[in-house]
């Protein structure tokens, strides 16, 4: 396995992305604490909330550690870096707001989802991808320009082996419609 694959690994593993079962234990586990003192609504938003945080915050710690690591940028490659990369993070993270919505919708919708919704969710997914493909493409675009084309290439493909490491999780934890 090559250093960038271990690294990979190593996020996913840290990340709990090894299964649907290592994401959802440690939310199982608070939401058991919340449950005695709250109502199970309140304490299910309440727990969703908190559990999304922390993988937040875990995974914006993480990426800036795997991306550092795999970079080894020169002292003038990171002062322009990290500037474009906290630019391209606050957009992103609207994104990503967008898509928990979408997923909290559809989860809300289950199993009995009407034709409309479904073809909603769906309609609101492909934009996001949309949005998603957008953003990629100026932050490459912002990259080639404060770095060089090659170094701008590697960033894109750590970043991208990252959120393939997300979307394989969320598309794990998520029920085939019926």
């Amino acid at each position: 396995m090559t250093r960038s694959g271990r690294l990979v690994a190593a996020v996913a593993i840290s990340m709990g992305l090894t299964g649907p079962a290592a994401a959802q234990a440690p939310a199982k586990a608070h939401t058991a604490a919340i449950t005695t003192t709250l109502p199970p609504d309140e304490a299910r938003e309440r727990n969703l909330g908190t559990y999304v945080e922390l993988l937040r915050s875990d995974l914006r710690s993480l990426k800036v550690a795997v991306i550092t690591e795999m970079m080894q940028f020169s002292e003038a490659e990171d002062r322009v870096f990290w500037p474009v990369y906290r630019e391209h993070e606050v957009i992103q993270r609207g994104i990503n707001d967008d898509r928990l919505a979408l997923i909290e919708e559809y989860a809300a919708a289950y199993p009995a989802i009407a034709p409309a919704t479904a073809a909603s969710l769906v309609g609101r997914a492909l934009d996001l991808e949309g949005r998603q493909l957008a953003l990629k493409q100026q932050y490459f675009a912002k990259l080639k320009s404060v770095l060089s084309p090659a170094v701008a290439a590697k960033v894109m493909q750590i970043e991208h082996q990252i959120q393939l490491l997300v979307d394989v999780q969320v598309a794990a934890s998520l029920p085939v419609l019926k």
